[in-house]
């Protein structure tokens, strides 16, 4: 893997990352909201999730 590929994937989770504060800010705050008030247990396993999802992705993408 090329530092091209690492700086546009960080590029790409920069934009989506901005998205939906910059489109949605009210329903981006209450999202937040209920996020932390989410327990420890479930806010883990929504972030294993992520991860996996995100790595299958991945290595289908890049074989």
């Amino acid at each position: 893997m090329a530092w091209a590929d690492l700086f546009a994937g960080l590029a790409f989770y920069l934009v989506l990352e901005g998205l939906f504060p910059f489109v949605a800010p009210q329903r981006w705050r209450r999202s937040l909201a209920a996020l932390a008030s989410l327990e420890e247990n479930r806010l883990r396993l929504f972030g294993l999730a992520a991860v996996i999802a995100g790595l299958v992705l991945l290595f289908s993408v890049r074989g």
